[in-house]
């Protein structure tokens, strides 16, 4: 075993044990940050095999705007912070579905491949990548670009509920909000 197998392994680990504390955490912000952990132990992971360029893009991509993205929504959104009761819930059944499918994966691989070696083909370029993301998969990038913008506006939408009042008196429907002035008027 040699140390670039090591140091995968290792970081193999700190991704799995920031994925699991990401999905057992009560709190939210907490589970954003343990996400950014688990993330850059997946682009260390790329570093380790010789994907530099994957690895920065995992790093600017997910770490630097998704992980971003979410905290900002959470705090746009006036999420609770702290631990959360309706985060409280039995995780057995997850946990024994999750069990289930990663055991069936695994008797999966291991019944296609029965420990035979791959033939790795010819290392990529960054050019080659390149062509490949802004050819070929151009439309799927820019409809992310467009679901991460919704999700944004939704989230100051849902964060300013002054602004559908105003859209609801301006529209004559004033009369379907109930109790939405602290007076008890319509």
């Amino acid at each position: 075993m040699t140390g670039a197998d090591v140091l995968l392994l290792a970081l193999g680990a700190v991704a799995v044990g920031a994925g699991v504390l990401v999905v057992t955490t009560k709190h939210l912000v907490r589970a954003g940050l343990y996400l950014v952990v688990c993330l850059g132990a997946l682009a260390g992971d790329f570093l380790v095999l010789s994907a530099e360029l994957v690895a920065w893009v995992q790093v600017l991509i997910y770490v630097g705007a998704v992980v971003v993205l979410l905290l900002f929504a959470v705090m746009l959104t006036r999420a609770p912070i702290g631990v959360s009761d309706d985060l409280d819930r039995p995780g057995w059944p997850a946990a024994l579905i999750g069990g289930g499918a990663g055991l069936g994966l695994t008797a999966l691989l291991v019944d296609a491949y029965r420990w035979s070696t791959v033939t790795l083909p010819s290392a990529g370029t960054a050019e080659r990548l390149g062509e490949q993301i802004f050819q070929s998969w151009v439309l799927p990038f820019e409809v992310l670009s467009v679901l991460l913008l919704s999700a944004l506006v939704g989230a100051i939408v849902l964060s300013r509920p002054d602004i559908g009042r105003a859209a609801a008196q301006r529209d004559g429907t004033a009369g379907d909000l109930v109790d939405s002035e602290p007076g008890g008027r319509r």
